[in-house]
C-alpha cells in the first residue's frame, strides 16, 4: 500500500519523492576566512617592498648615485637579511603566539618603509632594507602557519592560499606605484613609492589584534577550553570542532615527553634536534619535500622577472621607460589573477596536479622566453612570453607551495619547520636576485632563462616522484602519508 501511495504521489506530482531528505551541506565558515585574510594581509607589505625596487631603482641610480653592483645587492639583500627573522620566527611564534608575532611583523614593516623613504645613501638604504626584512621574515613564517592551523579541512587549501594572493597583490601595487609616481621629480618619486607603505601596517596590526590565537598553539600551552572556543568559531559545525580538538590533543599528547614539552613552549633545542639533527624517517621525508619545494619555486628564476622586468623588456628592444613600467603592471595583474585561479582550484583538483601542471608550464614558457631574447623577436613577443611564464608559475607554484609546506609539517615541528622552508626559499631568491645582472653579463640573458628552464624541468621530476596528495586530510593525519 505504501509503495502504491508513493507511486501515485509520484504520478500526480510528476516526480518521485525521495525516501529520505538529502542533508544540507554545511555552511562554509566565514569567520575563519576573515582571520586568514587578516593574517595574510601582512605579507602584502612584503610583496610591495620586495618588488618596488623593480621601478624605483631606475630613479635611485640618478638621485643617490648607485652603481649597478649596489643596485644588485640592494635588490637581493632583503631576501638574505630575512634569514635571521625567518629562523627566529618559529621561536617567536611558539613563545609569543602566532598573533603577537604578526603584530611585531607589522611594526618592523612600518619602520622599514619609513626608513627607506628617508634614505640618502647606500648604507642608509641597506639598513632600512634590513629593518623591513625582519618584519617580512616574521610574516612569511607565521602567516602560513596561522592560516593552516585556523582553517577547517574543507577550505584549508583556499584559506592557506590567501597568503599568496596578498603577496601578489602587494607586487601588483608596487608596479602600479612605480608607474603612477614615475612622473614626479627624480629626487621625490621613489621616496613617495616607499612612503606610501608606512600607513597600511598600522591598520593591519589593529585588525590582527581582533583575531583569535591559533587553537593548536593554545592546545600546546594546555589551554584546551580556549582552544575549543576558537575551534567552535572557525569550524563548519560544532561536531567538527570537537573532532578537531580531539585530534589536536592526541597529537600533542603523542609527542609531549619532557624534552619536546620544553621545546614546544620555547622553541628549544629538542625541536631542532628532531627536525634537523636526528629526524625520524617520516620527518626526514617531510623536510625533504618542504626544502625541495621551497628551493625549486625560487630557482625557477621568477624573481629575475619580478625584480628586473624593465631590464628584460629593454633588452628585447623596448626603449621607453614608461612602456617598460607599464608592461610590469601587466605582470602584477596576471600574477594576481592566476594565483586566484589556483587558489580556487586547490581544494577541487588537489595540490599535486596543480604543481605538476605549473612546473611543466614554467619550464616550457621560460624556454620560450629565452628563445625570444635570443632571436630578433619584437618586444611584444618578449612581453607575451613573460606573461606566460608568470601565469604558469602562479597557477601552481605561486598558489600551492606555502600551503603545502605548512600543512604537511607535524604540529610539534610546524613553526620551526616552516622557518627552515622559508629560509631556503629566501636564500635561493636572494641568490637569484643578487646574481642575475652579473650572470646575464656572463652567459647572456637568454642563457639565464634557459638555465632556469632546466632547473624547473628537474622540479617537475621532483614533484612527480616525491610529493603525495594532501587534499581533504586533517593536519593531524598528514604524517601517515610519509610513514611509508
Amino acid at each position: 500500500m505504501a509503495q502504491h501511495a508513493a507511486a501515485a504521489g509520484g504520478a500526480d506530482g510528476g516526480t518521485e519523492a525521495p525516501l529520505l531528505p538529502s542533508p544540507a551541506p554545511p555552511r562554509r565558515n566565514r569567520f575563519a576566512f576573515v582571520c586568514a585574510t587578516l593574517a595574510s594581509m601582512t605579507t602584502m607589505l612584503h610583496g610591495y617592498n620586495l618588488t618596488l625596487m623593480s621601478g624605483a631603482q631606475l630613479f635611485m641610480r640618478e638621485d643617490v648615485g648607485l652603481t649597478d653592483a649596489q643596485i644588485e645587492v640592494l635588490a637581493g639583500s632583503m631576501n638574505v637579511f630575512m634569514l635571521a627573522s625567518i629562523l627566529a620566527g618559529g621561536w617567536f611564534a611558539d613563545r609569543l603566539g602566532r598573533r603577537s608575532t604578526l603584530v611585531l611583523a607589522n611594526a618592523f614593516l612600518m619602520a622599514g618603509a619609513l626608513a627607506m623613504s628617508l634614505g640618502g645613501s647606500f648604507a642608509a638604504l641597506m639598513a632600512a632594507r634590513f629593518v623591513t626584512s625582519v618584519g617580512a621574515g616574521f610574516a612569511r613564517v607565521v602567516a602560513p602557519v596561522y592560516n593552516a592551523e585556523i582553517s577547517p579541512p574543507s577550505t584549508r587549501g583556499v584559506l592557506s592560499s590567501l597568503l599568496d594572493i596578498f603577496i601578489n597583490l602587494g607586487i601588483l601595487l608596487s608596479y602600479v606605484s612605480n608607474y603612477a609616481f614615475a612622473g614626479l621629480p627624480v629626487n621625490l618619486g621613489w621616496r613617495v613609492m616607499y612612503g606610501v607603505g608606512v600607513v597600511p601596517p598600522v591598520f593591519i596590526a589593529a585588525g590582527v589584534f581582533f583575531m583569535p590565537e591559533s587553537p593548536r598553539w593554545l592546545a600546546m600551552r594546555g589551554r584546551h577550553a580556549d582552544a575549543r572556543a576558537v575551534l567552535v568559531r572557525v569550524s563548519d559545525t560544532p561536531a567538527e570542532a570537537d573532532l578537531r580538538l580531539s585530534e589536536i590533543k592526541q597529537a600533542v599528547a603523542r609527542h609531549q615527553h619532557p624534552e619536546l614539552a620544553a621545546g614546544s613552549h620555547g622553541g628549544g633545542g629538542a625541536v631542532w634536534k628532531e627536525l634537523v639533527f636526528r629526524p625520524p624517517a617520516s620527518v626526514r621525508r617531510i623536510l625533504t619535500c618542504v626544502v625541495g619545494l621551497q628551493f625549486f619555486v625560487q630557482a625557477s628564476g621568477i624573481d629575475a622577472i619580478l625584480l628586473y622586468s624593465p631590464l628584460v623588456f629593454k633588452s628585447a628592444g623596448m626603449s621607453s621607460t614608461a612602456a617598460a613600467l607599464g608592461a610590469s603592471v601587466g605582470i602584477g595583474a596576471v600574477k594576481t589573477g592566476f594565483i586566484l585561479v589556483g587558489m580556487l582550484l586547490t581544494d577541487r583538483l588537489g595540490r599535486r596536479p596543480l604543481l605538476l601542471a605549473s612546473t611543466a608550464g614554467v619550464a616550457l614558457t621560460t624556454a620560450a622566453l629565452a628563445a625570444t631574447l635570443l632571436g630578433s623577436s619584437a618586444p611584444s613577443a618578449c612581453v607575451a612570453a613573460v606573461l606566460a611564464v608568470v601565469a604558469a608559475y602562479s597557477v601552481g607554484y605561486g598558489s600551492v607551495v606555502n600551503a603545502y609546506s605548512a600543512e604537511i609539517l607535524p604540529l610539534r615541528l610546524r613553526a620551526q619547520g616552516a622557518s627552515v622552508g622559508v629560509a631556503v626559499n629566501r636564500l635561493t631568491c636572494g641568490l637569484v636576485g643578487m646574481t642575475f645582472i652579473s650572470l646575464a653579463d656572463g652567459i647572456g640573458m637568454p642563457g639565464c632563462f634557459f638555465l632556469y628552464a632546466g632547473v624547473t624541468a628537474a622540479a617537475f621530476v621532483f614533484v612527480y616522484a616525491r610529493l603525495p596528495e594532501t587534499k581533504g586530510r586533517s593536519l593531524e593525519n598528514m604524517e601517515v602519508l610519509f610513514d611509508k
